[in-house]
């Protein structure tokens, strides 16, 4: 009995191993290459498959389909004669469409890719100085890549995106510019400290021609209410026929003026006065008020 068991266990157990080995899993996002006897046979996708046993079907490559990326350095120099060193980032990946070609075409892709990227990158840097290398990085890299996807579709990948992260020039290429930059900074900033100081001296100057102006249309104000004042008073006094002539109460008034702004420079603390030299003085300045004022009546 036990050995009837035995020979029933063993054909079953031989059965289920060959079997489990019939299948075989491929995972998400990736791709199976499956050969017969070295050849070709199919490509199986994400899922669970089975093949023939005993080496007859072989797993050759497990290809994946997510995105890769590439990160290489690349030395070069521009038109102007300077070196530099160019890091560039290249994102691929492989067409599902031409699996094959990714495999038995091309061993080192990524090795490919660098080749590809570095011919482009000394054919086209070599016709930029160095500013405009700056500038039209973004324009180079989109070059870069639609000639490197040219070639790579031959391969069965995809560029996807190609980037240059860094421009370097030689150390001391870069100092220079350093010092350049620096310079600039300093003369731009002269520049707007002169203009704020030439703000600020044109503002004081447009200030104290406004303050000469008021005080100056003040001045005008007060000699001409003064002047006002003098005239009212001389016609009240001509009305009540205080019997003088009109040169007389003006002596009058002036004389009261002459000693009311007496007591105000005194009130004010003033000390020192100048006075007419000549006991005609203060005459001379009455004849030249009347002959102000009768000039503005006049007019």
């Amino acid at each position: 009995m036990q050995v009837v068991v035995f020979f029933l266990v063993i054909p079953f157990i031989l059965i289920l191993g060959i079997l489990i080995s019939m299948l075989y899993v491929v995972r998400q996002q990736s791709v199976a290459i499956v050969e017969r006897f070295g050849r070709y046979q199919k490509i199986a996708t994400s899922g669970i498959h089975m093949r023939l046993p005993f080496g007859i079907d072989k797993i050759a490559a497990r290809i994946q389909l997510r995105l890769l990326q590439s990160e290489i350095v690349v030395e070069t120099k521009t038109k102007d004669n300077v070196f530099v060193m160019m890091n560039v980032a290249t994102q691929y990946r492989v067409n599902e469409q031409n699996v094959t070609d990714a495999y038995y075409k091309l061993m080192r892709p990524e090795a490919q890719i660098k080749s590809y990227i570095e011919d482009a990158l000394r054919s086209s840097v070599p016709k930029l100085t160095l500013d405009e290398l700056f500038e039209k990085k973004d324009e180079i890299a989109l070059e870069v890549q639609h000639q490197v996807a040219e070639e790579m579709t031959t391969y069965g990948y995809i560029i996807v995106k190609t980037l240059i992260t860094k421009v370097e020039p030689d150390a001391e290429v870069k100092q220079s510019m350093n010092e350049i930059n620096a310079a600039q900074r300093k003369r731009v900033a002269a520049q707007e400290l002169a203009e704020a100081d030439k703000i600020k001296i044109v503002t004081a100057a447009e200030a104290e021609a406004e303050k000469d102006r008021l005080h100056g249309v003040g001045i005008a104000q007060q000699r001409k209410a003064i002047v006002d004042g003098l005239a009212e008073s001389i016609a009240e006094l001509k009305e009540a026929n205080v019997g003088m002539s009109e040169e007389q109460i003006m002596s009058i008034l002036l004389t009261n003026q002459y000693l009311d702004t007496l007591n105000t420079f005194a009130a004010k603390g003033n000390q020192t006065l100048f006075l007419p030299n000549n006991p005609n003085g203060v005459d001379d300045i009455r004849t030249q008020i009347l002959s102000a004022l009768k000039t503005d009546n006049k007019n």
